[in-house]
Order: structure tokens, then sequence, then C-alpha cells
């Protein structure tokens, strides 16, 4: 049954006016966002343009490359395998892919790799002239370079790239119908819940509509084999990489975290079970900080705060810290976020759902102030 939540307009009048304004400042080119609650929509917009020069403006189908919220797509995909049998948490990746092996590797098991505890380095390419677009490729560079630096469990290092491309390989070998991962993602994903408008790869018929990742003056190089440039990864139809690879509109990515906030079902389209999403939504890192972020705060002068992780998800968490999903979001919030650009969040203890992908790629610190920030406008629109 429909339920009319009470929300303050004004507040989404402001929270445009502040993305404008951003926009006016230079601080990126533009964004597209869905706020809603209880399935809902209350506010959606698209707001600036696809380039820095404001020729070109957003549209409610733009595609974006959504970064490391593809991470979410492959979560969702491990989560399934566990659910199916197919492997369990306790599973040692080294079983299922034993090209990966070595003594050394040999204790981590599918839970460290969701929760960032490996062990292993955090690396954005394991060679630095690799393609990335090539899964095997990068898969083969990954079993030669990428040994531990510490025991599985010590400690909570984000992993840009190795862990989920291994999440990625998991699913992958042990599908029965031994589909590749992108055609999984399709059939138990995509195309269910139904999200028209994702791929991983910018699939042909999507690229007229997509955002070219525009990476300002951070450098980052994600080379492909077509030779598209330093970040032309990204541009690559087959690109298959379970770690960053997806593009996906805002409606979409909403559909995807509506999915998550119902307990694993939209539109009778059941993915999950409401039992691994909870499971999944528990801080399962303690108070260990996350090693990245820690160095992101300890440059920033910021006080360092836990990692917060859940499995796969990061979660807002307790205390008084720096939080991607507002510090007005209710500690059990839970999401996925991208390189300075893509996130959403589900809060289940006020029903409500955020979805955003923006235009033009900010430094960490400065992602985290913006999307608090917005995150807390948001929230305070709800009453």
């Amino acid at each position: 049954m429909s339920v009319n939540h009470q929300w303050r307009t004004d507040r989404f009048d402001h929270l445009k006016a502040v993305i404008e304004d951003d926009i006016a400042r230079d601080r990126y080119n533009g964004a597209v966002l869905i706020v809603a609650r209880g399935g809902e929509i209350a506010f959606q917009e698209a707001i600036g343009s696809h380039d820095q020069a404001q020729t070109r403006p957003l549209a409610m189908d733009s595609v974006f490359s959504i970064f490391s919220v593809t991470k979410a797509i492959t979560n969702v995909l491990a989560f399934r395998a566990i659910e199916l049998g197919q492997f369990a948490l306790t599973t040692k990746i080294c079983d299922i892919i034993p090209e990966f092996f070595t003594p050394a590797r040999s204790p981590i098991t599918i839970f460290d790799l969701l929760t960032h505890t490996s062990g292993l380095p955090p690396f954005f390419t394991p060679r630095a002239d690799l393609n990335i677009d090539k899964f095997d490729d990068v898969l083969a560079a990954i079993y030669k370079v990428a040994h531990p630096i510490g025991p599985p469990g010590a400690k909570v290092e984000y992993s840009p790239m190795a862990n989920h491309a291994l999440l990625g390989e998991a699913v992958r070998r042990s599908d029965p119908a031994k589909r590749s991962y992108r055609q999984i993602a399709q059939d138990e994903i995509f195309t269910p819940l139904k999200m028209t408008d994702s791929s991983i790869g910018r699939r042909k018929d999507l690229a007229a509509r997509h955002v070219i990742p525009d990476f300002r003056d951070l450098i980052y190089s994600h080379p492909s084999s077509s030779n598209l440039g330093p970040n032309g990864a990204f541009e690559e139809e087959h690109a298959e990489m379970p770690w960053v690879g997806a593009v996906c509109s805002v409606p979409n990515l909403f559909r995807f975290a509506e999915m998550l906030r119902r307990g694993g079902e939209l539109d009778g389209a059941r993915i999950l079970s409401p039992a691994i999403i909870e499971l999944a939504r528990r801080n399962w890192t303690g108070d260990k900080p996350n090693e990245l972020y820690a160095t992101v705060a300890h440059r920033a002068n910021w006080r360092i705060f836990p990692a917060y992780m859940g499995l796969g998800f990061a979660l807002r968490g307790h205390g008084m810290h720096h939080a991607l999903y507002g510090t007005l979001a209710s500690p059990e919030t839970f999401g996925n976020y991208g390189a300075g650009s893509s996130l959403f969040w589900v809060d289940p203890v006020r029903d409500m759902t955020f979805a955003f992908l923006s235009a033009g790629v900010l430094a960490s610190d400065t992602n985290i102030e913006r999307f608090q920030r917005l995150s807390d406008i948001a929230i305070s629109a709800a009453v």
C-alpha cells in the first residue's frame, strides 16, 4: 500500500541550488540524482552538463561510468552464488581459482575479499602498462604480483582492483552455465531489474548517452586494448572489469538500490534473500580503520574513523566523523561509492534511498565532504 511521506520541499530546492552553485564554482560539471522514501520518488533532477564548458546538458537517462559502484554488482552476484551453494563465505579463493594458489594466499576466503581484509596489496593496476579492459589479462597479472602484505583479517585495506577481480572470477568459475561475468550480470541483475541503461562495458547503443569520464586535474590511467586514450577502458564496448567497469543511469542505479532496500526483491523480481542482505549490512571490521581513508583523513587533518565494512557494503556506522552518507544518516545506512563521482545509499531506519552520479571526478577528501553535505540536506527533507 502506498504511503504518502511528508517532505520539506524547500530543502529539495536548496539541494538543487547547492549543486548548481558547485557547478558554477567549477567543482564538477553536473549531476543526476534521485531521492526517495518507501520507494516513492520525492526529488529527481538532471543538473548541469556532461562537460566542463557546459555545452551538453545532462538528462535523467544520461549514462555514466560508475567506477567502484561496479563492486556492488559483483557483491550481489557473489551473494547469489552463496545462496545457490556454489561457494560459501568461508570458501578459500584458491579452491575456486587454483592458479591463484601460493602458501601465503591459501587462507584468503570469500569473506576476506568482501570485507577488504584479504591482506592483498591495494593497487589500482598490477602493471603500469596493462590494458585493464581484458579480464583474463588482468587476472593473470594479479596471480603473478598480488602477494599478501599481511595476514587476512589484520587490516582493512580497501582494494581498488584485486579483491573484486577475484570475486568476479569466482562467480564466473562457479557458474554451472559457464557464462562470462558480463553475461551473468546481464541475466541475473540487469534484465530482471529492468536496468535497460546498464551494462558491463559500454554497450554500443548506450555510447551516445555516455558521459565520458572527466578526471579533471587528477592523474589517473585506465588504458585499453583499442588505444582510446589514457582512460579509454571506460569507452570499450567489451571491457569486463568486475571492480570498475559498469555503466548505468541514475534511474537504473535507483532500481538496484531499491532492490536492496526491499530485502532483495523489486517488482516481483527476487534477486537475493533478506537473510544475506541482513548479514551484509552488519559491521564485520569492528573499529579498524580503512587504511586508504586513514591516509585521506591524515592528509586532510581529519579524525581517523573506523572502516565500518559490511559484506561488500560500506556502512555509516556510529560516532561523529566524515561520512559519505551524511552525518544525519542512521548507523545502519549502507551503500557503495565510486571514484569521486558515484554514490548510492539506503537508510533502512528512514526507509530512504539516494542515488547520485556526477560528471567530473573529485579528489577523495573533496568528494567525501561533497557527498556528506548533499546527503545531509536530502535527509533533512524527510519529516
